[in-house]
C-alpha cells in the first residue's frame, strides 16, 4: 500500500515539485483510510537510521504519564546519533502547512547533486538554531530512546518526503492534533 501512494503520487506529479494545494489533494484522494501501522507493514524496514534520511516508526514514550502529549507513529528527521538513541525532527507536530514549507527549506541542505532513493539532507542543531527559516523544525526536536522503539523503521525515500508529511497518520494520545499544532506553534512562534 505504501508503495503503492508514493508511486502514484510520484507519477501524477512528474518531475516537478508542486504547490502544497495539490499534495494534499492527492493525498487526500490517494490516502483516505491509510494509517501509520498499515504503513509500517512493509517488508522493507530497517533496523537502522542514518541522520538525514526520514523515517516512520512506532514509539512509546519512557515518560509518557508526564508528557502531556505524544506521538505513537512519528515521522522523523533524525539529525544526532546519541547514546541510547537518537535526536530528530518530528514533522508531526507541525500542521501540514508547516510541514510543507520546512521540507521546503530544508531541502536546500541536500547532498548529493541528483536526487534518488540514497539522497539525504545535512542537518545538525547548529543549522537548525542558526536560521529563523528553521524555527519549525526546532519546535519538534525530540529524543528517542531505542528501548522505547516498538517498530523498526520505515525509510522513506527523498522523493517522497513531502508526501509522506501530508499523510494524516500522526497519532496523538491525550490531545487532538489540532490542539498539539497549536500549542506548538504558540509557544515557538513558528511562521
Amino acid at each position: 500500500m505504501q508503495n503503492n501512494i508514493f508511486q502514484q503520487v510520484n507519477m501524477n506529479a512528474g518531475d516537478v515539485r508542486k504547490s502544497y494545494n495539490w499534495y494534499r489533494e492527492q493525498v487526500s484522494n490517494l490516502g483516505k483510510n491509510v494509517s501509520g501501522t498499515q504503513l509500517l507493514r512493509n517488508e522493507k524496514l530497517t533496523s537502522r537510521i542514518r541522520p538525514g534520511e526520514m523515517y516512520l516508526f512506532m514509539y512509546d514514550p519512557k515518560l509518557k504519564l508526564e508528557l502531556p502529549y505524544y506521538d505513537m507513529v512519528p515521522l522523523v528527521l533524525p539529525f544526532k546519533i546519541v547514546k541510547g538513541g537518537f535526536l530528530g525532527i518530528n514533522l508531526h507536530y507541525l500542521p501540514y502547512l508547516a510541514r510543507y514549507k520546512l521540507l521546503g527549506e530544508l531541502s536546500k541542505l541536500t547532498l548529493d547533486k541528483t536526487i534518488n532513493e540514497n539522497t539525504r539532507i545535512q542537518i545538525s542543531w547548529q543549522i537548525l538554531n542558526s536560521s529563523s527559516k528553521y524555527l519549525a523544525a526546532t519546535a519538534c526536536v525530540k529524543h528517542y530512546l531505542n528501548d522505547h522503539l516498538r517498530s523498526r523503521f520505515l525509510k522513506i525515500n527523498y522523493e517522497d518526503w513531502i508526501t509522506a508529511s501530508m499523510l494524516p497518520v500522526e497519532s496523538f494520545r491525550k490531545v487532538k492534533k489540532e490542539k498539539v499544532w497549536q500549542e506548538v506553534k504558540q509557544k515557538h512562534r513558528y511562521y
